[in-house]
This record gives structure tokens, sequence and C-alpha cells, in this order.
């Protein structure tokens, strides 16, 4: 019964070996040559200057909400569009309601200045 995973197993042990050996090697063979600029802060444009532990606006939070939801409503509509005919009229007033929910939250949002920026 083992036998049968055999060829999973040595997929693994093969994929581990390979991704290790490119990671040494880029490793080994990559430059390092460290100076100011590479070595500068690059996410947001300017040097920090306060503890990384600020208070942030819940603005950004409200955002990164947003986009989960809708994020995560492309991520289930592809599947859904795609097995509509086989899921039948309960798939679709599923989906029907799952947007309903979502719509009620962008609602929300969009009613507490979310998407108002100043």
């Amino acid at each position: 019964m083992l036998v049968e995973y055999l060829p999973i197993l040595l997929f693994l042990v093969i994929s581990i070996i390979f991704s290790v050996a490119i990671l040494s090697l880029s490793f080994l063979v990559s430059p390092k040559k460290p100076n100011d600029e590479k070595l500068s802060p690059y996410e947001c444009g300017f040097e920090p200057f306060d503890d990384a532990r600020t208070k942030f606006d819940i603005r950004f939070y409200l955002v990164a909400l947003l986009f989960i939801i809708f994020d995560l409503e492309v991520a289930f509509l592809f599947p859904w569009a795609i097995s509509l005919k086989e899921i039948g009229i309960f798939g679709y007033l599923s989906m029907m309601f799952f947007l309903f929910i979502l719509t009620i939250g962008f609602i929300y949002e969009w009613r507490k200045g979310a998407l108002e920026w100043e």
C-alpha cells in the first residue's frame, strides 16, 4: 500500500533538493556590494523617524477590509460562474444571497466614510 505513495515521496525529495540547491547557488553567486543606497528604506520613500509601534489611521484597516471583501467575492464568482449549469437554481440563489451580504457590507463601509480620503 505504501508503494503507491513512492512517486509522491520521490517528487517531494527531488523538489526539496532542487530548491535548496537553487537557493544555495543564488546565495553563493550573487554579488555582495552593499552601499548606502541599497541599504536605505524603500517602502514609503522616506527615512523612518518614529517608533514602529505608532497607531495607524483606521482608514488603512477599512481599505484593507474592502480589498479582502471584494477579493473574496471575485475568488468565489469564477468557480460559481463555471459550474452554474450543474448547481441549478439553489446555487444561483445562494450566490445572490452571498452578493447581497457583500453589498450590505459595502454600503455600510460607504456610509461610514471608508471610501472618503482626505
